[in-house]
């Protein structure tokens, strides 16, 4: 009798096992409802009651929206311990794209209230789910398996295709039909690539296997208590504080800042003072506290490409060509498109590079200073502008395309890096450092973008981007340090 194929067997898409078919799917659709619905929601939050939105000013809009990335992976923390320890991989995505879809489901209902209920769901479910599919995507693959880095590639191609896809539906439709039914779009978008995922649930290897670092059976039920009471706990403290009007928007806002600023300190601290680590180990941990430092500020500007960039494209871009009128959301879409081109661009010249390509924390240099440029030909763009101006397509395609470069640069190499320089004993948890990033830069954003609207629009992009060069710089003047204390990483 013949054993049956694993997931890993078979070359069924393009050379690579039938799974990576079914999770490239799955994140391309996730990407899809995620920056789709982002491409619209700060608009939403900004326009009158009377049009459909909520009414906030726009720098408030922007702020709000800044808040809800920085929860999104505050949550990814923590959903990466749940299904390391509880739930496994398979049942983590599982339940995350299904709260996803109810997430989006809830924001299509024309209610304020359903616009919360609908967020927090989001979170909940994007926190399960985001950092879990990637370890799903190394399980099809032998550690040993030459097609292992290529079909990362291919899976990140999804990532780009969704984003790309994305605002162009539900910008659309939000911006042209009704916010709403732009929600909607997101919601139908998760649910297919949810269909999918467990129609080629077969495909996956894993999905049978429970946690992979699992708690004793005690451990467990009082893990699972305690989450569940303190999840509870805090939506019944929260919904009454909001009630007695202790608990404002303003407040909220400022509270997850907080949170993101102490969160990386904390994980930082516990894992230099870990005797778990050794003396090497936390020597390479001062270089990536730089290079830490470095996507903070490179993705504080990459993820205003959802907020103050898409706030000036509204009402300033233009958007007719040939007499026809597109949704200004659909630039959002060009970060998508110069990714998916330029990646493979990148990947070429490295390969042809070879030994002589730039060392890690160069190229993460790089990135951030390309983050800074992308603001600054804002700047000439928007001097001397006032009251009912337009500006040409072209400045923010090249914005986004310098931003887009700049992400392929900084994030295949910071994840990279995160992966090598951390302590052995905080293998699994790397993504969480990765995430605990993301969350700090959406944190600071929550309070830079305040000044959108209040200084002048080339004064706030030449400010935000000229940080970012600088930035950008000192990581390169700290190069031999950084090729000294990060070795043996190139």
């Amino acid at each position: 009798m013949t054993e049956a194929p694993t997931p890993r067997a078979g070359h069924a898409f393009f050379g690579h096992p039938r799974g990576l078919l079914t999770l490239f799917g799955l994140e391309m659709w996730e990407r899809f409802s995620f920056l789709g619905m982002q491409a619209i929601l700060v608009l939403y939050f900004s326009d009158q009651v009377a049009s459909g939105g909520l009414g906030m000013a726009q720098n408030t809009a922007a702020s709000v929206t800044a808040a809800y990335g920085t929860l999104v992976y505050l949550v990814s923390v923590a959903g990466g311990w749940l299904a390391d320890r509880i739930l496994g991989s398979y049942r983590a995505v599982l339940w995350g794209g299904a709260l996803i879809a109810l997430g989006h489901y809830a924001m299509a209902v024309p209610a304020a209230a359903m616009t919360w209920v609908g967020l927090g769901l989001i979170i909940a479910g994007t926190g399960l789910l985001k950092p879990n599919v990637s370890t799903m995507v190394g399980k099809l693959y032998a550690t040993d398996d030459e097609r292992r880095d290529a079909g990362f590639a291919l899976y990140y191609m999804g990532i780009n295709i969704g984003a790309f896809l994305g605002p162009l539906i539900t910008g659309w439709l939000g911006q042209k039909q009704g916010w709403h039914l732009g929600f909607s779009a997101a919601a139908v978008g998760m649910t297919l690539g949810l269909v999918q995922y467990v129609l080629g649930r077969r495909r996956l290897a894993g999905r049978r296997d429970g946690a992979e670092f699992a708690l004793l059976p005690s451990t467990m039920r009082r893990a699972v208590w305690l989450t569940v009471c303190g999840t509870l706990l805090v939506a019944a403290l929260t919904t009454t504080l909001a009630l007695t009007g202790l608990l404002t928007l303003p407040r909220t806002v400022d509270a997850l800042t907080v949170l993101s600023v102490i969160a990386p300190v904390v994980y930082f601290a516990v894992m230099f003072k870990s005797p778990q680590v050794s003396a090497a180990e936390r020597g390479r941990l001062r270089p990536y506290i730089v290079l830490f430092a470095a996507s903070v500020v490179f993705n504080f500007i990459l993820f205003q490409s959802y907020s103050t960039m898409t706030l000036l494209a509204a009402d300033h871009a233009r958007t007719a060509v040939l007499g026809w009128d597109f949704p200004s959301t659909w630039y959002n879409s060009v970060l998508g498109v110069a990714e998916v081109l330029l990646a493979p661009v990148v990947a070429a010249v490295w390969v042809k590079l070879g030994r002589r390509q730039p060392h890690a924390s160069r190229k993460i240099a790089y990135g951030v200073l390309l983050g800074g440029l992308s603001f600054l030909v804002m700047v000439p763009a928007t001097t001397g502008r006032t009251g009912d101006w337009t500006m040409a397509a072209w400045w923010l395609v090249g914005s986004y395309v310098l931003l887009g470069l700049g992400d392929i640069l900084l994030e295949t190499t910071g994840m990279s890096a995160t992966t090598k320089l951390a302590p052995a004993a905080f293998a699994s948890q790397t993504m969480a450092l990765w995430f605990l990033s993301l969350a700090l830069a959406n944190g600071i954003q929550a309070q830079a973008v305040k000044l959108f609207g209040v200084l002048p629009n080339d004064l706030y992009f030449g400010l935000n981007g000229a940080f970012a060069v600088v930035v950008g710089l000192a990581v390169i003047a700290a190069g031999p340090w950084l090729r000294r204390t990060m070795h043996p990483v190139r």
